[in-house]
């Protein structure tokens, strides 16, 4: 599986508004703090936004924030968010397929290559979900300077 830049960006994006107090920051100010193109970044901020990750305030003073904890927002969160919640393996059943296909019998069960990947790809996902974000917070908070660099780009 590889997943989009955005996946990144959206990690780091809610962590730095949890540094600064979750927020409202405007998207330019989000973007620049990284060097990343804020366009591109808005639409993963959009994203997360439809999600229910973040909430979106107009104005002069409004930007995103987030909306809830980092406690209760999980990787799988974000990947969903942001990649979508489609399955990693789509099968084709191509075991049914070709001369194979037509040599051999009617399958009459699952296709064991399809079941495999569907538990590989349960377990990924219940990886994603067993790690929050304030989990990475923590880890992060252990070199000091990473909230004090973030609040003085971001505060």
């Amino acid at each position: 599986m590889r997943m989009g830049k955005g996946v990144e960006w959206a990690i780091h994006t809610l962590l730095n508004l949890a540094v600064v107090g979750g927020g409202p920051v405007g998207s330019v100010r989000l973007a620049d703090a990284h060097g990343l193109p804020a366009a591109y970044l808005n639409k993963q901020l959009q994203q997360l936004v439809k999600a229910g990750l973040l909430a979106s305030t107009p104005g002069p003073r409004g930007g995103f924030g987030l909306t809830r904890p980092l406690e209760e927002i999980t990787l799988l969160d974000v990947v969903q968010a942001i990649e979508g919640d489609t399955q990693l393996f789509p099968c084709a059943e191509i075991r049914c397929q070709g001369k194979i296909g037509e040599l051999a019998p009617a399958p009459t069960g699952a296709c064991a290559v399809k079941a495999a990947m569907a538990r590989a790809d349960r377990a990924w996902r219940e990886a994603l979900a067993g790690q929050s974000l304030a989990e990475i917070r923590t880890e992060l908070d252990r070199t000091p300077v990473f909230g004090n660099i973030v609040r003085s780009v971001l505060g």
